[in-house]
């Protein structure tokens, strides 16, 4: 979520220089560097998808210098079937530093099949991340329990929590001085280009969930005559980025961990932790505390339980799991759950060292951040007051910015009246990118149409088996139609029913269903 004016790459830096917007450098039909070279598809296969391919394309590092270093961006793809293609549709998990390689082949099919056979389905790894080379780990082990308490309640420990965000910007800029001015969202919007025209096609389609619908909009930006169906899912503030959009953020989680703390007290009689939602959210923070003290299972602390429970925040699919955990901790003494609930849940993300080295390159140099320690103090201590759930874990999740050592870029301003119609989906509860978000995206893009699910709380609502949201979507991809209303949205949907208690006592999520498997790939953290 960014808004910044960057050099063009290429041809693009020879217009700028001429006074040539990046729209009109856009319309072009060869790459900003080379011309584009043949992708050597590879079979990939699982046995989820087994007509998933693989490959690679080497671009730039630096796109200002497109005979320079060269990296590798990892490239999947689910060919269409249909005799005649609509083309690439380009996905994108969100993240920042999220792998798109496997959600290729779930996009492909969980689309209505006449609907998927229309496209080839193309999934890469962000610059950075995952199979893309180099792939970035500053700090392996960073998330390694037992982390320090979250909360500050004295200065030591936040001494502590703040030495340690430094020392991970310090091992980033050690390991990858050279690279991490280049590990950005207008960088890996040129490499969607670059997979464009190796693609051999004049447009793309594209579908992002979270912080996937920002680099959708920041692509449309620079490129808006490449840009041929444009779909994006649970809508970040493009003006928040990043600093104000993760304290929105910390709201928006307590708002919803509340709603997940009233659903275990609706459901007292399975999980006995009180009829009254304010009394099970006491016992909560009583175990954080605990925790805070003894370690569960000598793995669970403070930062653990909260990372273990932040997924309900994004899923409520998550939520019988999480009140099982929680109810066998409080009733039964059994910290064993709250470790089999961390693996299960917590350490999802938190083993991810991959994901938070490219997290944090592309959250640090997007957009600037203060490099004054006590505005984040002052700003994340009044917060935590009202919204005490995630405020100070989100905070040193992100506080490496503060030390970054590359300089900050501008954000990019992705107001846009140059593009076909544009087909949103925002939840109204969400947490992750709050509806904000998806309402101010839908005046910056002129002509685009929002589709509501009303009620909703979860975080990347289509193909997730909600068939009203998912209508709006086939249409879309079958034809380029998308719903006109006259208010604020276009079109509203019900949201789908909470769910019900386990039948049986386990902590292990369930493969099986569509929301799971979504959410599994759209990952935590993620904006």
């Amino acid at each position: 979520m960014k808004k910044r004016a960057v050099a063009l790459c290429g041809i693009a830096a020879l217009a700028a220089a001429a006074g040539v917007t990046p729209a009109a450098v856009a319309d072009t039909d060869v790459p900003p560097a080379r011309s584009a070279p043949q992708l050597g598809w590879k079979k990939c296969g699982t046995s989820a998808y087994p007509t998933l391919q693989c490959a690679s394309l080497k671009v730039p590092l630096d796109h200002d210098n497109a005979y320079g270093q060269r990296i590798s961006i990892a490239l999947s793809r689910i060919p269409h079937t249909a005799k005649t293609s609509q083309g690439p549709l380009l996905v994108n998990p969100g993240g920042p530093g999220g792998s798109g390689l496997t959600l290729a082949g779930f996009v492909a099919t969980s689309l209505p099949e006449k609907v998927a056979a229309q496209y080839d389905v193309i999934g890469f790894d962000p610059r950075g991340v995952g199979k893309s080379e180099p792939a970035l780990d500053c700090e392996p082990g960073h998330f390694d329990p037992v982390r320090p308490p979250s909360v500050p309640t004295t200065p030591a420990i936040e001494r502590t929590n703040t030495k340690r965000a430094s020392a991970f910007a310090r091992a980033c800029d050690t390991k990858y001085h050279d690279v991490l001015p280049y590990i950005d969202t207008v960088s890996t919007v040129k490499d969607m280009d670059l997979i464009r025209a190796a693609l051999g096609a004049k447009q793309i389609n594209y579908f992002g969930y979270s912080y996937g619908t920002y680099l959708g909009a920041v692509y449309a930006k620079y490129f808006p005559q490449r840009v041929r169906r444009l779909v994006l899912d649970s809508i970040v503030d493009p003006e928040g980025a990043w600093y104000q959009d993760n304290l929105d953020q910390d709201l928006a989680f307590n708002a919803r961990h509340q709603a997940f703390m009233a659903w275990v007290a609706k459901y007292d009689a399975t999980y006995k932790l009180g009829k009254d939602p304010a009394k099970v959210e006491a016992e909560w923070y009583a175990m954080r505390d605990a925790v805070t003290k003894k370690p569960a299972g000598g793995k669970v602390g403070a930062g653990e339980l909260e990372d273990t429970f932040l997924p309900g925040g994004y899923y409520n699919g998550y939520w019988p799991h999480l009140a099982e955990a929680f109810s066998a901790y409080v009733n039964k003494k059994d910290g064993e759950a709250l470790v089999d609930a961390y693996e299960n849940f917590g350490a999802v993300d938190a083993s991810g060292d991959n994901g938070y080295s490219v997290y944090t390159a592309v959250q640090c140099r997007d957009a600037r951040w203060p490099r004054d320690w006590n505005r984040w103090h002052r700003d994340n201590t009044a917060l935590n007051a009202k919204a005490p759930f995630s405020t100070w874990n989100n905070a040193w999740y992100n506080a490496p910015c503060a030390s970054w050592p590359v300089p900050p870029l501008r954000r990019t301003d992705v107001r846009n009246d140059a593009l076909p119609p544009v087909l949103l989906f925002q939840a109204t509860d969400d947490a992750a990118t709050p509806y904000e978000g998806g309402a101010k995206v839908h005046r910056l893009l002129r002509g685009s149409s929002l589709v509501v699910e009303r009620g909703g709380g979860n975080h990347g609502i289509t193909l997730s088996g909600n068939t009203c949201l998912d209508g709006y979507l086939s249409a879309y991809l079958t034809s380029g139609k998308v719903p006109r209303g006259h208010g604020a949205t276009d079109a509203e949907c019900d949201k789908l029913p909470d769910p019900k208690p386990l039948a049986t006592k386990a902590a292990v999520p369930p493969g099986t269903s569509d929301g799971t498997a979504l959410h599994r790939l759209i990952g935590f953290r993620t904006r």
